[in-house]
């Protein structure tokens, strides 16, 4: 993949968001300049029709025409309200990630070139797709010799090299977004991107899915109401997921649920306890956990798959998230704002009473309304909106927190319209905060302290080492002066050589991009 074709591919998504009325649905009013002609132009050149679906309706028609890679680069984005801005975030959130299905006799091949078995011996029946998605679809099957039902989850082939081409070209564009517009620089697209492409790597070995499903099992063993499916290692690699075939009712049918005589707001407490628990317990939770992705079992337990994406949470974060929730509770604004400059997330440069007067406009509001309407999601929204004045640097981890608290909550809200998210979380996050923010908590962090003065006593010697050696290199620094060898000097010449001629290119494919608009309007 050169260069250029990243530009070509790049021009091609851009004319099909242009047609689908994807760049008219976006706000332009108060663009100015060069920015806001074009999003007029584009407005022009919108299909007649586009106008009357709304805004998620076009980027569900744009994904699917531009495949599965734009599919869940828009569900990647939905995860980065910081981004994107919260309510175009809710729009790519509803992309359903449903693709065509592909010949079940590429599934096959792709199983037994991945586990480097027949798929006889592997399984005594395998059935039809049952669901497609971008990366992946699953296939019913049974084990030989136990007629045990499993569902077999096979990576869509050739999906690594669409990807591949794919992200070439949005690493194009975070460059040009970098460069042509400053204003976006403090969003770090480029960063964005490649974990966007980490992200991808790991939703593609599936080997890591059955990895994270493992280590949920273990960390809920004991919880209430919860699990995950079982995972069948034997018929697992990196191609090809086996699981227990779950037999229940998706969170997403409620008239099913009540059917079925499921108690929809003890589902819904359920399912809310639970992810706490996965977050502030265990710092490890489900990062994608709409309805789809949710079963209820005959006796209420709670069955979540598709574990591709996840979420982690040091220790910090979860104490900042407890001590943000426990000061909202009891209206301590000001602890909440020193739990932020504690944690280094807002810059010392400011002042933590004028951030307390900001957390309390989002505080005050709340204790004034009913307890069954208050969202903790529209909490921590508020909370990022505000801290973003204060120079707050986004932090990737948080924000899929956000995103995966507010489609939580959603769920449990469409179980239960009148549900009560501060008094079905008060005993999780009572009983954390007890365990971690009281006298049990401090014998906690003397024990780890004590740990890791013992860790650093043990690489005293090297560290002294290590000092000497940095010692010597700044008085050499000092006497000869600053000095690349031979192969950092040719480097920075290729990369400034690269970026001048990748700057022609550009210029040359965009004259190109704007003769073809031309012509196909002609």
């Amino acid at each position: 993949m050169t260069t250029v074709g990243a530009y070509f591919r790049l021009a091609r998504a851009g004319w099909i968001m242009v047609r689908e009325g994807v760049v008219a649905a976006l706000p332009g009013d108060q663009l100015t300049g060069p920015p806001r002609t074009a999003w007029r132009v584009a407005r022009l050149l919108a299909r007649r029709h586009s106008a009357d679906r709304d805004r998620s309706e076009r980027f569900a028609k744009a994904a699917t025409r531009l495949g599965p890679s734009y599919v869940k680069l828009g569900q990647f984005l939905a995860t980065r309200p910081d981004v994107v801005g919260t309510e175009i975030a809710l729009d790519l959130a509803n992309l359903q990630d449903r693709m065509d299905k592909f010949p079940q006799a590429e599934a096959v091949a792709a199983i037994r070139d991945s586990l480097g078995r027949p798929i006889e011996d592997l399984f005594e029946e395998f059935g039809e797709p049952v669901a497609a998605a971008s990366i992946a679809q699953v296939h019913p099957a049974t084990v030989p010799g136990s007629s045990r039902r499993v569902a077999v989850k096979v990576i869509r082939p050739g999906v690594r090299r669409r990807f591949f081409h794919d992200l070439e070209s949005y690493f194009v564009a975070a460059r040009l977004q970098e460069r042509f517009i400053p204003s976006t620089r403090r969003l770090r697209p480029v960063q964005v991107t490649e974990t966007l492409a980490q992200t991808t790597k790991i939703e593609m070995d599936l080997r890591l899915e059955a990895a994270a499903l493992s280590e949920i099992a273990e960390n809920t063993r004991d919880d209430p109401g919860f699990r995950v499916p079982t995972v069948d290692w034997e018929r697992t690699g990196r191609d090809v997921l086996t699981l227990e075939w779950i037999d229940g009712v998706k969170m997403s049918n409620i008239e099913g649920l009540r059917e079925a005589g499921h108690d929809l707001p003890a589902v819904a407490a359920n399912l809310i306890q639970n992810f706490l628990r996965h977050t502030l317990r265990d710092g490890f939770f489900h990062g994608d956990m709409h309805p789809g992705n949710l079963f209820v079992e005959a006796d209420g337990t709670i069955v979540a798959v598709d574990f591709g994406i996840t979420g982690r949470l040091g220790k910090k974060e979860r104490r900042f998230l407890a001590e943000i929730l426990y000061g909202f509770i009891t209206r301590d604004y000001r602890r909440v704002a020193e739990v932020h400059f504690e944690a280094g997330y807002v810059p010392a440069k400011h002042d933590v009473a004028a951030f307390a007067q900001a957390i309390r406009a989002i505080g005050e509001p709340i204790h004034g309304q009913p307890a069954e309407t208050i969202s903790m999601a529209k909490l921590l929204t508020l909370l990022f909106e505000v801290t973003e004045l204060f120079d707050m640097a986004a932090r990737p981890e948080l924000v899929l927190l956000q995103k995966t608290m507010v489609v939580v909550e959603g769920v449990a809200r469409s179980l239960d319209p009148h549900f009560n998210m501060w008094k079905t979380a008060e005993p999780v996050v009572g009983d954390w905060i007890a365990a971690n923010l009281g006298p049990r908590g401090l014998l906690t962090d003397a024990r780890d302290g004590v740990n890791a003065l013992v860790a650093l006593a043990r690489q005293a010697p090297e560290l002294a080492a290590r000092t000497e050696r940095l010692s010597r290199e700044i008085d050499a620094m000092a006497e000869h002066g600053l000095r690349f060898d031979e192969g950092t000097a040719r480097a920075i010449g290729k990369a400034e050589a690269r970026h001048t001629r990748s700057g022609r290119v550009a210029l040359w494919v965009i004259a190109l991009t704007l003769v073809w608009i031309a012509w196909r309007i002609a």
